[in-house]
């Protein structure tokens, strides 16, 4: 894989916060989900996934900055990145080998930086028990090799919002190319995270794997707008019913109410519609739902609408603007 900066666009002294915010841009401009046509697209978002599970742990990216692991978060054994640059005496990079002993005979050492030989027995021992430690327990994994949780996975689930009212599942995609079913309950709210336990990266010697990290978004409703845990709605009125008062329906997600416009109401009031929003969960109270009047004239030529603005503009002229000047 590409250096796991250059995936996500930023430097290696981006800050956490820089580093999630170019992830999130990423995952949604190529999630397979928004890119359909696009055959690369699946390919693409695991790349941004599997990169951002690197820079995106803190613990990780200090290890990938060290030369720790590489930029698929796989261990490097120090000494074996190359012969020549850098190399000691025997080319073996960092360590290297030398060679010694008396008359008649050779000696080889093969040092890692660790301060101590190895013998040449110890490195093909370990290499051919597949790093499973048939060699000395202080090169490659062998006996010091630690149990440890895979790396957690960071992953984004549209929802509707019928879904966020009621619950439901919802599936993401995982970098490797997996579906995980996501159960939502009832009532979340946007950018809330679900933790799916043992679905992130494998974990290594035996270790347990890590989590999914799903976080939740709203796919855009046509009717209404959410906010914290109200709901908006823009309901478009006649003039004569907002001058005269009127009683008209207005939609919420149970079902259309009946609405008391108040006389003389402009547009831009606001009325407020109690328990019609988001539904209580967690001990949280149920929302509001807002609804926002929008006067909308009749198409086509009124007459007698436009000679009642022409007397009203001669006899009674009003500033509506007013209180901008203040």
């Amino acid at each position: 894989m590409r250096d796991p900066y250059q995936v996500l666009g930023v430097g290696k002294g981006a800050t956490q916060a820089d580093v999630k915010k170019a992830f999130r841009k990423l995952a949604k401009q190529h999630h397979p989900d928004q890119n359909p046509k696009d055959p690369k697209a699946k390919e693409k978002f695991a790349e941004i996934n599997a990169a951002y599970e690197i820079v995106g742990d803190e613990k990780k990216r200090a290890q990938f900055d060290r030369g720790e692991i590489d930029a698929e978060g796989k261990p490097r054994h120090p000494g074996f990145e190359g012969f020549g640059a850098g190399a000691g005496p025997g080319g073996f990079g960092t360590g290297g080998f030398r060679r010694g002993g008396g008359p008649g005979g050779e000696h080889f050492e093969f040092n890692f930086g660790g301060g101590r030989g190895f013998e040449a027995a110890d490195i093909f021992a370990d290499l051919f028990s597949g790093g499973r430690g048939a060699g000395r327990a202080g090169f490659g994994g062998g006996a010091r090799q630690a149990r440890e949780t895979g790396g957690d996975v960071a992953l984004e689930a549209a929802i509707t919002l019928e879904t966020a009212i009621h619950g439901g599942k919802a599936r993401v995609l995982t970098p490797n190319g997996r579906t995980l079913e996501v159960n939502v309950p009832a009532g979340i709210e946007e950018g809330k995270v679900i933790r799916l336990r043992g679905q992130g990266q494998p974990g290594a010697g035996g270790g347990p794997a890590g989590d999914a990290l799903v976080t939740v978004r709203f796919e855009k409703h046509g009717l209404f707008r959410i906010d914290g845990r109200d709901l908006r709605l823009d309901l478009p009125i006649a003039l004569y019913e907002a001058v005269l008062g009127a009683k008209v329906e207005a939609p919420t997600l149970s079902g259309k109410v009946e609405l008391n416009l108040p006389p003389h109401s402009n547009s831009g009031r606001t009325l407020r519609l109690r328990g019609k929003g988001l539904p209580a969960i967690g001990g949280k109270p149920a929302g509001d739902l807002l609804v926002t009047l929008r006067i909308v004239l009749p198409e086509g030529a009124q007459t007698e609408l436009e000679e009642l603005a022409r007397k009203m503009r001669a006899d009674s002229p009003y500033n509506p603007r007013n209180e901008l000047a203040k």
